[in-house]
């Protein structure tokens, strides 16, 4: 079976973190780790201090990800963003960044 991990950076709007965090972590983390093939989901702060690089983006979610079918896993995804399955909140900013990676 096929591993993948999808990072997913993302920000609140402004004025709206405590609002977004509520959701990321009491609603959304669920939401994914229902998905067929999503076998964990965490996620993670920016630290204070960087070694170089500075990040635009406050927050990071890690899903992993098991499965012959990575694509109907993503494609499932995509079908359950913005419905009762999987609301969106208003509280997070449009600036998400998604990258799916294969375990090697």
């Amino acid at each position: 079976m096929a591993r993948h991990i999808l990072v997913v950076h993302s920000n609140a709007v402004a004025g709206r973190e405590d609002e977004y965090n509520d959701w990321y972590s009491n609603r959304h983390l669920d939401d994914l780790r229902a998905l067929p093939g999503v076998v964990s989901a965490r996620r993670l702060k920016l630290a204070g201090r960087q070694m170089r690089t500075q990040s635009p983006f406050k927050y990071l979610a890690l899903y992993e990800i098991e499965a012959d079918d990575v694509n109907a896993v993503i494609d499932e995804l995509y079908a359950r963003i913005g419905t009762e399955r999987m609301p969106r909140s208003e509280a997070l900013a449009d600036d998400v960044a998604a990258v799916l990676w294969e375990v090697i």
